[in-house]
């Protein structure tokens, strides 16, 4: 393999075998030393690509924020173009199998607990609440005065996080499709009562 191709592969190794450790063991048992084991590569490589673990944590939420932007697009994309069609395909994205399958789940709720204390993982959280309320702001100030849809925006971004949350922590496969319907549901009832 040449030598230029050979970092993106074991950086890729090394952000997903990080997942598969925190999925495993949980981030305060997960090493440099048993993620790099897991991803059959050595310490001294993490530490060339990524300094020490909080570099490598920084570069897997950053990964699963990669993961969670593409699956909003993609569906973003497929959708038609009205607010209430623009708000479901967002609802879409965050719900997507992607970002609640077993192992994202137990990986957003260490990132989440990690950026507490963790200065730059916080920063990351901060600026994936803002893109989400961002969306979400855009397509209620079309069919809503700013006040409302900012109130809007603040009330589906909490539910769809709630929503995910409580999925999250109840155990057993996560139920997906039910999420939907309630964060459809509230979508729904903003826009009628605003005659759309």
């Amino acid at each position: 393999m040449p030598r230029k191709g050979v970092e993106p592969v074991r950086r890729e190794q090394l952000i997903r075998a990080t997942f598969q450790t925190i999925d495993e063991i949980g981030l305060a048992d997960a090493t440099v030393a048993t993620i790099a084991r897991k991803a059959g590569l050595s310490t001294g490589i993490v530490a060339h690509y990524f300094g020490d673990k909080d570099g490598l944590l920084n570069a897997a939420m950053r990964q699963i924020l990669r993961e969670l932007k593409a699956a909003v697009a993609q569906y973003r994309e497929n959708a038609g173009g009205t607010p209430q069609q623009q708000l479901r395909a967002i609802i879409d994205g965050n719900f997507d199998e992607s970002q609640t399958n077993g192992t994202a789940m137990r990986v957003w709720l260490t990132f989440w607990a990690a950026s507490m204390h963790q200065p730059e993982l916080a920063r990351l959280q901060r600026a994936n609440d803002q893109r989400l309320y961002s969306n979400l702001c855009h397509q209620f100030r079309r069919v809503l005065a700013d006040g409302p849809a900012r109130h809007a925006a603040r009330g589906l971004a909490a539910l769809i996080d709630g929503l995910w949350l409580r999925g999250s922590l109840v155990g057993g496969q996560f139920n997906a499709d039910k999420a939907r319907q309630i964060a459809y549901a509230y979508v729904d009832s903003l826009l009628h009562d605003n005659a759309l």
